[in-house]
């Protein structure tokens, strides 16, 4: 998302900067504040601005400064929520709070990302420090509506009314770009095809002229006309049938390259862009998207240059055979054009509207089968059914809705068109009749009008497939176009990690205005085990997504071993993670290709070891197949206490220098917890070990406890010294004493 928009010429001017200020921030807001007389008004105004520099803090309403303050002369600059509206409430040294900007819910975001901005230099002010490029706050934000014309945009990070015509073009070669030779040589032969099929009305207008007329012609004549004509057509359903065939599988090999490249896309892309998609969104453009691609060049690409070969030779050959007609032929083809540019935004927006009910109802149906369990154990199968059957109601409604469009618009486009040639018959057989032009001459004529009409009624189709085209291709390059956040420097280091882990003053929000973690520092040397506890929601999991680099901090950084954890290789960083969660996930598939998906070439010794490291190779051997026996999809036909164990040995295959347990024991029976409990306590031995645990007898040993509570670090020590202090950690140990007494 946009964080900084240029203010005019007169707007810096009132800003009057001083030397050695620059403007990081300016957004736009759109209702007007009178600072005066303290009253917000409702007057729209696209020159209304929040601007931040590295001094200063202004608001502007048109070339007017109405507001503007030091960040040093500022305690807190906070953005609040109303009703249906925005305001920005500025803290003063002193105490006095003042609002000083408003704005309708469009903005809010942006003005969000921006007070974040300026508090964090403010903080950087009150730090001492001078203010650097890790102060600034980065936007994860996709844009929701176009800069220029203001529309929503339709799941996309670029509007489809204002993007470059020619770019969407541009990027449908790109992407046939490898197989540009052989769309060449089909082309070729389309031409050929196109010569051919202009040739044979030619012929037929000679033999007309020249062997029917006057009963002139002779049997060769005839044998030599049919002859002819027949080799020619049969040549050319031969090069139609190469040619379809070729385009189809041409097609299908695109179609596979596209969606190859957009999973391995997605793939790399990292969790703050997934977590911003819905997954049936992102089923749609791998599958349905690259699905239209392919139909695209089988259905109108393999037509559209013969097509238009066969139309322009049609038409010069019609004004040779007589320009008067041939003008008012066209004179209600002109008619079609003017109706189809008048359609052209409405045939946009409602393949817009369409998919996006697409993406919803895929979406849906993706969480329905995903939690399958869940709805059974409620029995919430009737109102799902329902839900399904509304949303896919809407979805019929609106496809229904196109669908009539379509089928009344185009049959109009094709009565006057077909007009034409009525035309053509009507005064060319005056003519005829009056001995200006010959018989032959009309009915090549006639069949020429059909050349030029019959593509012209497949054109009036080509705006919907072409907007099917550029639409799909626009998605698929939404996805293709996007940059990792997470990404390797130039040179990363591949290091041996040997577990020193430090945080130092990390800040991180998953949207970076709204902090998860303010100021978190502590560090764990090589062997240690360190445990998390406290509330939930207070940052536990997120501390443990940093240590695993799948988000970046904020503000501050993480270290291993000393160095930057952005300057280490991720390949080689997650190679050195073994990873238990809360949520024991499976894949589909034998219980050895589960474990040994830490580690693909594994030996079958090495996945042994794993398991009984893990406690699982007992159970394992009495499974019906051992380590080949099929787990099903996410595990379900195991034990909770069986997948656990699975996941564990699948963590330690590899020999992690980090183990990370998030809640590995939760939910767990007594036995089962036992086992793992057995298995874990092996484990940790020379690893550094980050656990998270709500039973805190199971952090009991750990060399260190942290205390997460209110965004930061409230307590840190070892479980004899935190009881000693009676804080909060002593209170979570009284309330599950008393918990387990009652029970």
């Amino acid at each position: 998302m946009k964080l900084y928009f240029n203010p005019d010429a007169e707007q810096l001017k009132a800003l009057a900067l001083e030397e050695g200020e620059k403007l990081y921030y300016c957004v736009p807001t759109d209702l007007d504040y009178n600072n005066k007389d303290k009253q917000a008004g409702t007057a729209y105004s696209k020159k209304s601005y929040i601007a931040v520099s590295n001094k200063r803090f202004f608001v502007l309403s048109g070339n007017e400064t109405v507001y503007v303050k030091k960040l040093t002369d500022i305690e807190k600059i906070k953005c609040e929520s109303q009703v249906h509206s925005g305001i920005v409430a500025v803290t003063e040294k002193g105490g006095e709070i003042k609002c000083v900007a408003r704005f309708s819910m469009r903005h809010i975001i942006r003005v969000e990302y921006v007070c974040r901005g300026a508090q964090n230099f403010m903080d950087a002010y009150a730090e001492g420090r001078p203010i650097t490029d890790r102060d600034m706050v980065k936007s994860r934000e996709p844009e929701k509506y176009c800069e220029k014309c203001g529309r929503a945009l339709p799941g996309t990070t670029k509007c489809p009314y204002c993007s470059d015509k020619g770019a969407n073009f541009r990027k449908f070669f790109d992407m046939v770009h490898d197989y540009i030779g052989r769309l060449l040589f089909v082309s070729f032969v389309m031409l050929i095809g196109s010569a051919i099929t202009v040739a044979i009305p030619a012929i037929q207008k000679s033999f007309i002229n020249n062997a029917l007329k006057d009963a002139k012609g002779t049997l060769t004549d005839l044998f030599i006309f049919l002859g002819l004509t027949l080799v020619l057509t049969a040549v050319n359903l031969a090069l139609g049938l190469w040619r379809y065939w070729n385009l189809a599988q041409l097609g299908a090999e695109l179609s596979l390259s596209l969606r190859k490249k957009l999973y391995d896309k997605i793939q790399a892309l990292s969790l703050s862009f997934i977590d911003t998609r819905k997954p049936g969104e992102l089923m749609n453009r791998v599958s349905g998207d690259t699905a239209r691609v392919r139909q695209f060049m089988d259905d109108v690409f393999s037509n559209m240059f013969s097509t238009l070969l066969t139309m322009i030779v049609a038409l010069v050959y019609m004004f040779t055979i007589s320009v008067k007609m041939t003008l008012m032929t066209f004179a209600l083809a002109g008619s079609v054009f003017i109706i189809l540019r008048v359609f052209r935004h409405r045939t946009r927006v409602i393949f817009h509207k369409q998919w996006k009910k697409n993406d919803e109802l895929s979406s849906s149906l993706q969480d329905v089968i995903s939690g399958i369990r869940v709805v059974k154990s409620f029995g919430q199968e009737e109102r799902e059914s329902k839900r399904f059957t509304e949303k896919s109601g809407a979805y019929a409604k609106l496809s229904a809705k196109n669908e009539s469009f379509w089928a009344t618009f185009f049959p109009i486009l094709t009565f006057i068109l077909g007009g034409g040639t009525y035309i053509a018959v009507y005064f060319g057989g005056r003519d005829v009749l009056a001995g200006t032009t010959t018989v032959g001459d009309l009915y090549q004529y006639i069949t020429y009008c059909g050349f030029l009409f019959g593509p012209l009624n497949w054109m009036t189709h080509l705006p919907r497939a072409i907007m099917n085209m550029v639409t799909s291709v626009n998605r698929i390059y939404d996805i293709l176009g996007e940059e990792p956040a997470i990404a390797n420097v130039e040179k990363a280091a591949t290091p041996e990690i040997k577990g020193n882990i430090a945080f130092e003053n990390v800040t991180f929000g998953y949207k970076s205005y709204e902090p998860v973690l303010e100021n978190v520092s502590f560090e764990a040397k090589p062997g240690e085990m360190i445990g998390f506890v406290g509330e939930s929601g207070a940052g536990k999991s997120t501390i443990i997504n940093l240590i695993m680099r799948l988000y970046d901090a904020d503000r501050g950084r993480i270290t291993v071993d000393g160095v930057d954890i952005r300057d280490i290789n991720v390949e080689c960083l997650h190679s050195q993670i073994g990873v238990v969660l809360q949520e024991t996930f499976l894949f589909s598939g034998t219980i050895l290709d589960n474990i040994r998906y830490a580690k693909p070439d594994a030996t079958f010794e090495e996945v042994i070891r794993a398991a009984k490291a893990a406690n699982a190779h007992d159970f394992i051997c009495k499974t019906p197949d051992g380590y080949n026996t099929y787990v099903g999809e996410h595990g379900y036909s195991l034990s909770g206490g069986e997948r656990q164990r699975i996941s564990i040995a699948r963590a330690v295959l590899n020999d992690p220098k980090l183990l990370i347990l998030d809640e590995a024991t939760s939910a767990l029976d007594t036995e089962s917890e036992f086992l793992i409990q057995q298995a874990l306590s092996r484990l940790i031995e020379g690893r550094t070990t980050f656990a998270i645990a709500h039973r805190l007898s199971t952090l009991r040993n750990a060399d260190r406890l942290i205390v997460v509570d209110r965004h930061g670090i409230a307590e840190m020590g070892t479980h004899n010294e935190l009881l000693e202090k009676k804080g909060i950690y002593y209170g979570l140990v009284e309330a599950q004493l008393k918990m387990a007494g009652n029970e």
